[in-house]
């Protein structure tokens, strides 16, 4: 597994993506399977990252006590890969469960969306694709609307 600091194009927005190797995000990403989390934008590109190095295992940095809580926070700074695939399995179960009773509109989100917010046709719950400025847009007016932490494929696509 390997970690990736990435921005998007539209906001800016930094955010932090893990991947099983450096091709497989250059593939998802020209597939459009990565965006922002925060915007949805797909213009994505790696952010500049520092390297974490750590000290030796065996060394205390000047002027620093050595302590549990130390030691605690150098553990959680290298997740396991075992316990992140473990967490976006489970995220991408719950996110699956989630949309269950949704319906898919694709394209026409907006529109649904918007009609549902006012009052043109009864609400239920739905998801589909939309741009980010059309999404803004909704948010602006009231419509409350968020996107999914996992990326979706439309049901036509699905064997």
């Amino acid at each position: 597994m390997i970690v990736f600091d990435l921005q998007c194009g539209a906001g800016a927005h930094v955010f932090e993506a893990w991947f099983g190797s450096s091709s497989d995000y250059e593939e998802q990403r020209e597939k459009g399977l990565v965006n922002c989390p925060i915007c949805g934008s797909g213009d994505i590109s790696k952010a500049v990252m520092a390297p974490a190095v750590g000290a030796k295992g065996n060394q205390v940095a000047e002027g620093s006590a050595a302590s549990s809580d130390t030691a605690l926070a150098v553990s959680n700074s290298n997740p396991d890969p075992a316990q992140m695939k473990a967490m976006l399995e489970t995220l991408a179960k719950e996110q699956a469960k989630a949309l269950e009773n949704s319906d898919y509109v694709g394209d026409d989100f907006a529109n649904e969306a918007r009609a549902m917010h006012d009052g043109e046709i009864d609400d239920r719950p739905i998801h589909g694709q939309t741009s980010v400025e059309d999404a803004k847009a909704l948010l602006e007016d009231g419509v409350p609307v968020a996107p999914l932490p996992l990326p979706i494929r439309s049901p036509k696509s699905e064997n």
